[in-house]
């Protein structure tokens, strides 16, 4: 039984700003009843260009109608441009969580919105993307384009995670293999962006002291530690002392027989590649 906040019952219980508004400037559509959400999202706006009001239906679990009730709660009276930076994650706290395996309602809220921004604009937006994102998931009408952006915003390493976050993989499984090499893809450009934001000369050049302990711990949590969690395992920065890297092996690395050859040939590795060759990384025991 998953566990629900106070706010998520509340509006679960007593939804706000529900409805369709006549002759709304914006209307967004997501989802389907066949795949078991589906979400109309509709507002108008003031002389100003801010939301003055916004209405949702949706089909859906109780998750969905919160999601969708604290974010029309959310946008009114902000300008579009406002709105939109609004991510899934911001609709989830407004809701003081939501169980992993909910978090789609929250991705399904999101992009309601920005469709009916959308349509507001005038941009064909579910032609574009079914042109450029190929269908992943039939069971839930899943495309590329959505999974992909979910694993950016939210950092997703594993299946089981893109299924809480899209539904897509939730069905028949048939869809994993290729969510498996989305994620593998995502990550390689991921450390891509990550060598590309540090200058090509930047091992050569000495390091603050500031400087290294932040991309030290901006390596650990974005390449080294999703691999390690996809198995059950963990890692985490202990100290930095000079270049000697002190870390902590955390649940199914604990006492493993391979635990010297990750620190070594994985948590080292990366460290030397993108940060400084002359890095060496200790295990420290508690």
């Amino acid at each position: 039984m998953w566990d629900y906040t106070d706010k998520v019952i509340d509006h679960f219980l007593n939804p706000r700003n529900v409805g369709e508004i006549e002759e709304a400037d914006g209307v967004g559509e997501v989802g389907s009843i066949a795949c078991g959400d589906a979400l109309r999202l509709s507002f108008k706006l003031d002389d100003h260009g801010k939301i003055a009001e916004v209405k949702f239906k949706t089909f859906g679990c109780g998750s969905a109608i919160a999601s969708s009730s604290v974010l029309t709660e959310m946008v009114k009276g902000l300008t579009l441009e406002e709105a939109q930076q609004i991510t899934n994650q911001q609709i989830a706290e407004a809701l003081g969580g939501l169980p992993q395996e909910k978090m789609h309602c929250s991705v399904m809220g999101r992009e309601a919105l920005e469709a009916a921004i959308n349509n507001y604009r005038g941009i064909d937006v579910r032609h574009k993307e079914e042109i450029e994102g190929p269908l992943v998931c039939s069971c839930f009408g899943v495309h590329e384009n959505l999974i992909r952006k979910v694993i950016r915003e939210n950092n997703l390493s594993t299946v089981e995670q893109v299924t809480n976050y899209s539904k897509a993989g939730g069905g028949c499984a048939s869809c994993h293999p290729r969510i498996e090499e989305i994620l593998a893809e995502e990550s390689k450009q991921r450390v891509a962006r990550t060598a590309k934001a540090v200058p090509p000369d930047a091992k050569k050049r000495p390091l603050t002291n500031i400087q290294k302990i932040n991309m030290i711990q901006d390596i650990i949590d974005k390449e080294i530690r999703p691999p390690l969690q996809k198995d059950g395992g963990d890692l985490e920065l202990v100290d930095i002392v000079g270049d000697r890297v002190l870390v902590q092996l955390k649940g199914a690395c604990i006492g493993c027989i391979a635990s010297n050859l990750t620190i070594k040939s994985h948590v080292e590795a990366k460290l030397k590649e993108f940060v400084s060759d002359a890095i060496t990384v200790e295990e420290v025991h508690e």
